[in-house]
C-alpha cells in the first residue's frame, strides 16, 4: 500500500508540478531564448558549494518559484569551466544568478543563497526593469 501511493504520489506530481528544464550548454539555451523571445537564468555553481545546493533544493524547487521562471531559458553552468565563465562577467561567489536577455545583456545580478521570499523579489525588480523605458535609468 506504501508503495501505491508513493507511485502515485509521484505521477500527482509530475502532472501538477512542472520541473524546472535545464539547459547543459550556455550557448544552446541563448539560442533558444532569442528563437522563443524568453530572457535567460544563468546559474554559476560549484561542485563543491553547498549554498549552490541550498537553493537548488529549496528555493528553486518551490512552486511559486518554478512557475515564475517557467517562461526563462534556463541553464546551470559550473564556477570550474573556464570557457564558460569566460563569456560572463566576473563572478565574485556561487551561487551566482544573471537574468539576461537574448542578447546576452544583464538585467539584473544575485550573489548568494536566496530563500523563496528574496529570490521573489529580485525576479520582481528583473520584470520592472524590462518595463522601463530604455532612455529611463533606474534608480
Amino acid at each position: 500500500m506504501k508503495k501505491f501511493v508513493l507511485a502515485a504520489g509521484i505521477a500527482w506530481s509530475g502532472l501538477f508540478g512542472a520541473e524546472l528544464v535545464w539547459q547543459k550548454d550556455i550557448d544552446t539555451a541563448f539560442e533558444i531564448a532569442q528563437k522563443e523571445h524568453r530572457n535567460v537564468m544563468v546559474m554559476v555553481e560549484s561542485r563543491q558549494c553547498r549554498w549552490c545546493k541550498k537553493m537548488e533544493h529549496e528555493t528553486l524547487a518551490d512552486e511559486n518559484v518554478q512557475e515564475r521562471l517557467a517562461v526563462y531559458s534556463l541553464v546551470k553552468v559550473s564556477r570550474e569551466e573556464d570557457r564558460i565563465i569566460d563569456q560572463l562577467p566576473m563572478i565574485h561567489g556561487v551561487p551566482t544568478i544573471f537574468f539576461m536577455t537574448p542578447e546576452k545583456k544583464i538585467l539584473q545580478k544575485v550573489v548568494g543563497y536566496f530563500n523563496v521570499q528574496d529570490f521573489l523579489s529580485y525576479m520582481n525588480d528583473v520584470e520592472r526593469a524590462q518595463s522601463l523605458p530604455a532612455n529611463i535609468e533606474q534608480r
